[in-house]
């Protein structure tokens, strides 16, 4: 297992404090090992060096893959190709994330809003992704109650591809709130992925969601405000996105309406207006990504290979595996792999691990 997977378990590790480690040592197996004096080389107080040598010493790494296999996640870290392009350009990017699903680097909208919505705020919301999520454009957005889950819905109303990042685990018991949890399975089906930077079995609190919040902006080219009070989650994640210098949308809304003051003094603030679509896919130059994506996409050209690509990525996978979650025979899948090495839909590595060619 990865050291940056087993060290994002560690309560107290940091983007900072990961970077030190990085910064002293030579690589993360090294800083693995190291004892009391060499940690204190980064100036780690001696506390805390304590904790993190107590913490590694009990921590079960058989314990916490048989937990990711078994929940069907799988850990993206920060030099790996399926991590969101543009969420390593913020400021402090998580350094491993925990997805279930499918995690593309596709054209991703923000799309967030208050728990407490109108009519109004709904119908917006849906009439908007209604046009945007056919596009290719991907929705992200928090899971939460109100115009997240109608985001989330919307998208996969119009077979569009949909991300929801949470502020706790991602294993099923920890899907917050409990009553997305139906929904976190339909957004998984449906070719999109639930992530977190905060491992199996944590709980949410008032510090983890307005940090998944620059991780929600972070990723996406822009952040779409539907409406929101004065004091709003959204608008945390529309602050998040204009320090990383990406684009604000906000809807105007009746000066009248308690959650019209969010959006109307983005607007005012120089985000940008939004009555239709299309002034976001123009702001964004997003008019041919469909295309674009579709060219990109690996399609299956048979029902054993529709049956085998879901379970790709361009993480390694033994073949042993594959025969298990495709729920095939060895010889099924060892032929529909050769054919599809020889279509170039992907490589095999050496030892029988095979990866996405694109």
């Amino acid at each position: 297992m990865k050291k940056e997977i087993l060290l994002s378990y560690f309560p107290k590790i940091t983007i900072k404090r990961y970077r030190e480690l990085l910064g002293i040592f030579s690589s993360l197996e090294e800083a693995w090992d190291a004892e009391f004096d060499e940690l204190k080389k980064m100036r780690w107080d001696d506390n805390l060096i304590h904790e993190f040598l107590t913490w590694r010493e009990k921590v079960d790494e058989e314990k916490i893959q048989t937990i990711l296999d078994h929940e069907g996640i799988h850990c993206i870290t920060l030099d790996m190709e399926e991590y969101p392009e543009l969420l390593k350009h913020i400021y402090d990017p998580p350094f491993c994330i925990f997805a279930r699903g499918t995690l593309k680097n596709n054209f991703n909208l923000a799309v967030v809003g208050t728990r407490k919505y109108t009519p109004y705020g709904k119908q917006a919301t849906e009439e908007l992704i209604a046009e945007l999520a056919p596009k290719g454009i991907t929705i992200v957005s928090g899971l939460a109650f109100g115009i997240d889950s109608i985001a989330h819905e919307a998208t996969l109303l119009h077979n569009g591809t949909t991300v929801a990042v949470l502020g706790s685990g991602i294993n099923r018991h920890h899907i917050y709130p409990r009553a997305h949890q139906e929904l976190s399975k339909k957004i998984i089906t449906h070719g999109g992925s639930i992530i977190s930077e905060y491992p199996p079995g944590t709980l949410p609190n008032s510090f983890t969601f307005p940090r998944r919040n620059r991780i929600i902006a972070g990723m996406s080219l822009g952040t779409l405000v539907i409406e929101a009070p004065e004091k709003s989650g959204a608008l945390i994640t529309a602050e998040c996105a204009m320090e990383n210098n990406r684009e604000v949308f906000a809807i105007p809304h009746n000066i009248t309406s308690r959650t019209a003051t969010g959006p109307n003094n983005l607007i005012k603030t120089g985000a940008k207006c939004v009555t239709k679509a299309q002034d976001i896919i123009d702001t964004l130059n997003l008019q041919d990504i469909k295309e674009y994506v579709t060219n990109k996409e690996v399609l299956p050209d048979s029902p054993t290979e529709a049956q085998i690509l879901p379970h790709l990525s361009r993480e390694p996978i033994h073949i042993d595996e594959l025969i298990k979650k495709s729920n095939l025979n060895s010889q099924t899948v060892n032929s529909a792999l050769v054919l599809m090495e020889m279509k170039g839909k992907i490589r095999n590595l050496g030892g029988m691990m095979y990866v996405l060619a694109r």
